[in-house]
């Protein structure tokens, strides 16, 4: 018989999904502890539907997912990598219980900027989210080094023109073109400004306003699609994503 399409060994699954390890699992399978939609596992090579089957460990009903979607609230001085030799990374922060394998921030945060980073093993989800394609929106508050100007919106609005970056990929061009953003004042502070892009190139944000001859001092994204960061998710935490809010997160229109 062959295996049921999407379907994941169980032992794999659950020393991924949980704090058992590969033998615990194995451990558990031998005297019967483990149940499969009410059954005893039969055997290490069970294999499981992660999205319909129902898994009992010890009497404790687990919930495995194929995929994980996570919001972390990112602070200053962390990378958005995977791993870093000398900086704290993104992943660091995630805690033991939700950590699982093949997860990766889904778009990167300079190391100087703060808020939401989304973290995920979905690549095909992620590749989604951060399409210019996709017009999924990225919202940032920023603190300017002086007021910027309604001339100012009116550029960012048509969509700037900026020197090119060796991390943009663009060889044999001086400049790069960026799509039209939106910029307001926050609260009547036009040193404090709400932006929103539907790109995601190297320093972008830093480098629009660096054309317009204004210096970001400060800045955080608060907003992913229509998915805004969790006002009660404390700097350097991270807590899973739900269902609802996954959708929300590939809205093409940010939340006002």
């Amino acid at each position: 018989m062959g295996f049921r399409k999407g379907s994941e060994r169980l032992d794999k699954a659950l020393a991924a999904q949980t704090s058992l390890s590969r033998r615990d699992v194995h451990r558990l399978l031998s005297r019967g502890l483990i149940l499969v939609n009410g059954v005893p596992a039969s055997g290490f090579d069970t294999r499981i539907d992660l999205e319909r089957d129902d898994v009992i460990v010890e009497g404790r009903r687990v919930q495995l997912k194929k995929y994980s979607y996570l919001m972390l609230n990112k602070p200053k001085g962390v990378v958005s990598a995977t791993g870093d030799a000398a900086l704290p990374t993104v992943l660091d922060l995630v805690p033991e219980e939700l950590r699982r394998s093949g997860l990766f921030p889904a778009g990167r945060l300079d190391k100087d900027t703060e808020g939401f980073v989304l973290i995920t093993n979905d690549g095909e989800f992620a590749h989604r989210i951060l399409s210019p394609r996709s017009h999924v929106p990225k919202v940032y508050t920023v603190e300017l080094d002086k007021p910027f100007s309604p001339k100012t919106i009116e550029c960012f609005a048509k969509g700037l023109v900026i020197k090119a970056d060796k991390h943009d990929n663009m060889e044999g061009t001086s400049e790069c073109s960026c799509l039209p953003a939106q910029l307001g004042p926050v609260e009547d502070n036009w040193q404090t400004g709400r932006v929103v892009i539907r790109q995601g190139m190297y320093h972008q944000v830093k480098r629009m306003f660096a054309a317009c001859g204004l210096k970001v001092m400060a800045l955080k994204r608060i907003q992913i699609g229509g998915l805004a960061l969790d006002p009660a998710l404390e700097i350097g935490k991270c807590r899973e994503i739900t269902e609802p809010e996954r959708l929300l997160l590939a809205q093409d229109q940010p939340a006002s």
